[in-house]
């Protein structure tokens, strides 16, 4: 059991790094298709800008947690509202194709923090 959770939060963790990353950087970088898209979903070239740092900050957040715990769940608990409103964008505009990157964001943000043994939600 302990090696099925620790396999779960290092495969939530690359997923997270692999899908913010390229996002982040195909919207900092301004790449064409992703320029479309962002403008299809009603996002100008200064939101996407700013969604794109604002992601691109939490993938070196998450890097640099590979050496410090508490960056890596701060980035974790950054990066979930911007999975979750992709994914709200997505169903708001009626697309139910392409909203499985989002997604997969949104769990793997839980399943990261839920088995991580450095974080716990104290109510």
């Amino acid at each position: 059991m302990k090696n099925l959770v620790n396999v779960s939060h290092w495969l939530a963790y690359g997923y997270l790094i692999y899908a913010f990353g390229y996002a982040s950087l195909f919207k900092v970088f301004q790449k064409q298709s992703m320029m479309e898209n962002m403008s299809n979903f009603g996002f100008g070239k200064i939101w996407t800008l700013f969604i794109g740092y604002g992601e691109l900050l939490g993938v070196i957040g998450l890097v640099v947690g590979f050496w410090m715990h508490q960056v890596k769940n701060l980035s974790t608990l950054w990066l979930l509202p911007f999975a979750i409103g992709a994914l709200i964008t997505h169903f708001a505009h009626n697309d139910y194709e392409y909203f499985y990157t989002a997604l997969y964001c949104c769990v793997a943000g839980m399943v990261l923090l839920v088995t991580d043994k450095n974080f716990k939600v104290i109510l």
